[in-house]
């Protein structure tokens, strides 16, 4: 039961990523990359992703 949640877990995650990086101001291939490696490396794609992916908007400060 615990491996289920925790890829429950994981599987909601992943889509939240996915969609923020749909979602950013990145290029097109930008997204393709990122959305790949989420999509077939899921937890490391989505800790990369969180350390290093395209970012939302322009926020300043």
């Amino acid at each position: 039961m615990e491996y289920g949640l925790l890829g429950l877990l994981v599987l909601i995650l992943d889509i939240y990523a996915i969609y923020q990086t749909i979602t950013s101001g990145a290029s097109t291939l930008a997204k393709v990359v990122w959305v790949l490696a989420i999509l077939i490396l899921p937890v490391l794609g989505f800790i990369a992703w969180l350390v290093a992916g395209p970012r939302g908007g322009s926020v300043r400060a």
